[in-house]
């Protein structure tokens, strides 16, 4: 886990080895369709806003119901997962789903996004269908886990937590009580070869827990080009 090769940052630093428990990962990234029987069930608010970058009519048009669900925050991904059974990954899940054995730069391997792989470098402009790019696939056959939309993870964010995480199921470090900043994995189709390697490490307000229900710190940020997926155990 970490950073090998020449594009990588102080956050990814020092590359370390990690052992991971047996875990499930969605094949491909929760869906606009998937997400509205959560909201239909009651369960799941809406997405924050309902248009994706350059579409006014998105969350809840038939037509991109099998797109990505975006507008969504890290509370809303969180719960959705737990309504399904499942839950977000940790980073470190994410990162052995993308990356596989074989220590590649990018999910499909080590050559730089392109438009059969990744819908990257904003040549689309906005969000496509999910599972649009199988030469993409990771090694496990996960789709767009680089590029499309930017995926919430479980974690805290911290610059330096790769010094002190421990060797064996990472769960991120403490928020000490003031840290809201929560792991996005994986890049966009706003992105470049930087941020689609499969150790980059993005961030984004999370919740803030001293907020009130209502209130938009609460749930945290959301944007057009987060999304997520879920795991479960084994």
């Amino acid at each position: 886990m970490g950073g090998l090769d020449v594009l990588l940052e102080n956050d990814e630093i020092p590359a370390h080895d990690v052992t991971l428990a047996a875990f499930w990962m969605d094949q491909v990234e929760v869906t606009n369709g998937m997400y509205n029987l959560c909201v239909q069930a009651g369960v799941c608010r809406l997405p924050v806003k309902l248009n994706s970058d350059n579409r006014g009519d998105y969350f809840g048009n038939p037509e991109f119901q099998d797109y990505p669900v975006i507008q969504i925050t890290w509370f809303d991904a969180n719960v959705y997962c737990q309504w399904a059974g499942r839950r977000l990954p940790t980073e470190a899940e994410w990162e052995r789903a993308a990356r596989g054995d074989d220590l590649r730069t990018y999910p499909w391997g080590g050559e730089p996004p392109n438009e059969l792989n990744s819908n990257a470098n904003n040549i689309v402009g906005d969000v496509t269908r999910v599972g649009s790019y199988p030469a993409g696939a990771s090694p496990f056959g996960v789709l767009d886990m680089a590029g499309n939309v930017w995926e919430w993870v479980a974690d805290y964010y911290s610059g330096r937590y790769y010094t002190e995480s421990p060797s064996t199921n990472p769960l991120g470090p403490d928020n000490g009580g003031l840290n809201f900043l929560r792991v996005i994995r994986g890049g966009s189709f706003q992105d470049n070869l930087f941020n689609l390697r499969v150790s980059n490490r993005g961030y984004e307000t999370g919740p803030d827990p001293s907020a009130f229900p209502g209130e938009a710190e609460y749930y945290g940020r959301s944007s057009v080009k987060i999304g997520f997926r879920c795991v479960r155990a084994d």
